[in-house]
């Protein structure tokens, strides 16, 4: 894929810059993998520390077996 030499120069992308490609609401999103880290970091951030999303999918996973 190219990006437009206006655009990059827009952006302040530089040979070589890394991007992040995924789809958004039926749209083609390219970013920096440091702006997606920051993305993921807020999400975390709103869920509450003593609460283990790890811990929680384990459980759902364990029902689930047995269940099935």
């Amino acid at each position: 894929m190219v990006i437009p030499a206006d655009i990059r120069a827009a952006l302040g992308l530089a040979p070589g810059d890394r991007l992040h490609l995924h789809i958004s609401g039926g749209r083609l999103v390219l970013e920096r993998p440091e702006a997606a880290v920051a993305e993921l970091r807020l999400l975390g951030a709103a869920v509450p520390a003593g609460r283990s999303l790890v811990d929680e999918l384990l459980a759902e996973r364990r029902a689930a077996a047995a269940a099935g």
